[in-house]
């Protein structure tokens, strides 16, 4: 008598080639994504060792001197440390502060685009399984979300419950995931109406099976190509509201944030403070866009 292992094992799973083979042949086959994905991997690794690199911790309040404060690129302090990217108002190293901003940053936009691809990859699979009524409650829940302006919905929420890091990720999370709930049901319904999926129908397969093993894995590959341009999407978006006063706090800046605190000098000549914050900035999104970007084209991909 067949069991459901043996029943599970005879149904054919739908696989292409694998997604980190099709990855690896992309960026072989373009310069421009070997580039960016090299420019992104320096970047990664930059903030990973911030640490171990930095000349100073910013975040040590007791190891700042407002004697060195605004001093240019290349100047000395006070303590004889060269500060070869200058300091800020409070006398912070802003290499250092640079070091630790894209540490913070990376960690919002990683943490918030993996929340909400969780949730809507989650949403989009059953509304794409069960349709009727719960497909299209669903949907409806995602339309609303997607009709409102993404920094608008971020800044009333960050204004009900405040700042800080925790939190920037929350709001991000809670505008993004309908995105990803669209794109999987579109995936999913392609993959449901296959042969494959109708032999694991027939075969008498539980549902959750079906969803998990066979229509998740199938349908998820698309998802994750959006997903590396979302991550730009989380970073950039919470570089306007660091900017903007209420997204991650000062004990801990960010990018956006540095900016925003040498916004006001930029027009007196003390350029470093937001200039070089803001090329960083650039670089980091410029080459998560540059490689998602080529990943989304290499696979065909329409965004929602």
């Amino acid at each position: 008598m067949s069991t459901p292992e043996t029943i599970a094992a005879s149904v054919p799973v739908h696989a292409e080639t694998p997604l980190r083979q099709k990855v690896l042949r992309r960026i072989r086959n373009r310069p421009t994504m070997q580039g960016a994905a090299i420019l992104l991997g320096i970047l990664v690794l930059l903030a990973l060792l911030a640490p171990v690199i930095a000349p100073q911790d910013p975040h040590d309040l007791a190891s700042l001197s407002v004697m060195d404060n605004r001093l240019a690129p290349g100047e000395a302090g006070m303590n004889g440390m060269t500060y070869w990217l200058g300091t800020d108002s409070q006398g912070r190293d802003m290499l250092s502060a640079i070091l630790y901003g894209l540490r913070t940053s990376l960690l919002v936009g990683l943490s918030a685009t993996a929340g909400a691809l969780l949730i809507g990859i989650m949403a989009g699979l059953v509304a794409a399984q069960f349709g009727g009524a719960v497909d299209a409650v669903i949907m409806r829940i995602v339309d609303f979300m997607l009709g409102f302006p993404s920094i608008l919905v971020a800044l009333v929420l960050l204004a009900s419950i405040g700042r800080g890091v925790d939190k920037v990720i929350l709001a991000i999370v809670l505008v993004q995931w309908a995105q990803y709930a669209r794109l999987m049901r579109a995936a999913a319904l392609v993959e449901r109406r296959k042969e494959y999926i109708e032999a694991a129908v027939n075969f008498g397969l539980p549902t959750r099976h079906i969803m998990l093993a066979h229509l998740l894995p199938n349908s998820i590959g698309s998802v994750l190509v959006v997903a590396t341009i979302s991550i730009a999407s989380a970073i950039t978006l919470e570089a306007t509201l660091s900017f903007l006063g209420v997204g991650v706090p000062v004990t801990q800046p960010s990018l956006g944030l540095l900016i925003a605190n040498g916004f006001e000098f930029l027009l007196s000549g003390e350029y470093w403070i937001a200039v070089f914050p803001g090329i960083a900035l650039v670089l980091l999104i410029m080459s998560l866009n540059l490689v998602g970007t080529r990943l989304r084209r290499s696979f065909n991909v329409r965004g929602s």
